[in-house]
């Protein structure tokens, strides 16, 4: 019988997944970057994307610290999320709608870091690795400002401008459906009107 796992295994596991997570971002990053109008946004990510490659570094060095060679296994979670991100950018939307959509596609990755780092901050605050938390602990901070960023650009305008796009065509829309109905004319309405004299 095979001996059971310890918490010191899933510890190291979850190192694995969250390692690949974050090499996988460092290739998604850009091309959010790139898809962003809002200056703004495309320097959050631009940001991110030099954290991110530090995370990774870091990640290297709890490896270290634990003496276990720094290997990926790969992060469906985060792939999935990726995978959702891209085919947003591929669909043809006004430009404040496509910033919209990459700070939901940007802060669903953050939540899923944010999620695996307090994990993996309290398994090996629980353990003793000390090394090891004070560096995930370090990470975790940053995903958190990187989350926080995308909610102060998202209330900062480019939601309600998204919001004001959409209220704009939907008004564009009632208008051509009411020019496409023919109004009743004044001739018409006073036949009809004559017509219900003439009835009585």
């Amino acid at each position: 019988m095979a001996e059971a796992g310890t918490l010191h295994d899933a510890f190291l596991d979850e190192l694995r997944d969250t390692y690949d997570a974050e090499k996988q971002l460092t290739k998604a990053l850009p091309k959010m970057a790139k898809a962003a109008t809002s200056p703004d946004l495309r320097a959050a990510f631009e940001q991110h994307l030099e954290e991110t490659r530090g995370h990774v570094e870091r990640l290297e060095q709890v490896f270290d610290s634990l003496d276990e060679q720094a290997r990926g296994k790969r992060c469906e979670g985060i792939a999935g999320i990726i995978e959702e991100g891209t085919s947003a950018m591929d669909e043809d939307m006004d430009e404040a709608t496509m910033d919209a959509r990459l700070i939901a596609a940007g802060q669903r990755a953050e939540h899923y870091e944010m999620a695996v780092y307090g994990t993996l901050v309290a398994w090996a605050r629980d353990m003793g690795h000390s090394d090891a938390e004070r560096l995930l602990q370090d990470t975790l901070d940053e995903e958190k400002a990187a989350d926080e960023k995308l909610t102060s650009l998202a209330e900062g305008g480019i939601n309600h401008a998204a919001a004001e796009a959409a209220h704009g065509s939907q008004d564009e829309a009632l208008a051509r459906g009411t020019r496409g109905r023919r109004m009743p004319s004044r001739r018409m309405a006073a036949s009809t009107a004559n017509a219900r004299r003439t009835r009585r």
